[in-house]
């Protein structure tokens, strides 16, 4: 049987910007082939859950109506797309993103990449996060890719470079977000993926660290994917972690 904080959590209504609700800190990444996998997510997860993030694969599949169909039931979105072009076609991409009322969007922690964005976005509410260093890269990656320093250096530039820039938040491991904390500041938004429970797999992620640690550590959402989507009882599984956070 349920704890009775659980069973509040589970049916409490869907949540809204500045809730203090430690389950609306959790973003549940729906990385799905199709929209009706999607629907049936988010069905599951009733109102534990309200903060839903459309990546690549999903936004290829169903793209900007899905994102309009979670607004219009009342969740925040993350449209995770890391954008990465030249300026102008970020700017007008960022536009777009803006016009459905869509909570975050994450862009390519270049300067350029990151002042075209901001100028995209308007005067709209969209938060801009630049994504740092993808978590399932190490230093031997960037080796690969031809850069000279190791992944702390490379984050902590590009987060300088994002504040410099007027973006709202970054896209960082759960290693680095207090190193991050200290230099972006309290106002940032730092959303973390790679995050997994003590246990659970951790898939194709390099830099990773439980729930609890993340936010011990500063972040202030959680991006959590395979441990809730892929288990046999999403709700429960998100609940779980709902209470490892909460101590």
């Amino acid at each position: 049987m349920p704890s009775p904080s659980a069973a509040s959590r589970d049916n409490a209504p869907v949540c809204a910007s500045g809730s203090d609700r430690l389950a609306d800190r959790l973003i549940v990444a729906l990385d799905v082939e199709t929209a009706a996998e999607a629907r049936v997510l988010v069905n599951a997860l009733g109102g534990a859950a309200c903060f839903y993030k459309v990546g690549l694969e999903l936004y290829a599949a169903a793209g900007m109506d899905f994102v309009r169909e979670l607004k219009a039931q009342g969740h925040r979105v993350f449209v995770d797309l890391k954008l990465y072009d030249i300026g102008e076609t970020v700017k007008r991409a960022v536009a777009q993103v803006a016009k459905v009322d869509a909570d975050f969007l994450t862009v390519h922690g270049s300067r350029a990449v990151m002042a075209a964005a901001v100028a995209g976005r308007g005067e709209s509410s969209l938060k801009l996060l630049a994504v740092t260093v993808l978590t399932s890269f190490d230093d031997n990656d960037l080796r690969q890719m031809g850069y000279s320093c190791d992944v702390a250096a490379l984050v902590e530039l590009r987060v300088r470079n994002a504040m410099e820039t007027s973006m709202d938040g970054v896209v960082c491991s759960p290693l680095e977000v207090a190193r991050v904390r200290t230099i972006a500041g309290a106002r940032a938004t730092l959303v973390t993926p790679g995050v997994r429970s003590a246990g659970a797999a951790a898939g194709d992620q390099k830099r990773v660290a439980t729930p609890a640690e993340a936010i011990a550590n500063g972040a202030d959402y959680l991006v959590i994917g395979r441990q809730v989507t892929r288990s046999s009882d999403p709700r429960a599984e998100f609940l779980k972690i709902c209470d490892e956070i909460s101590g």
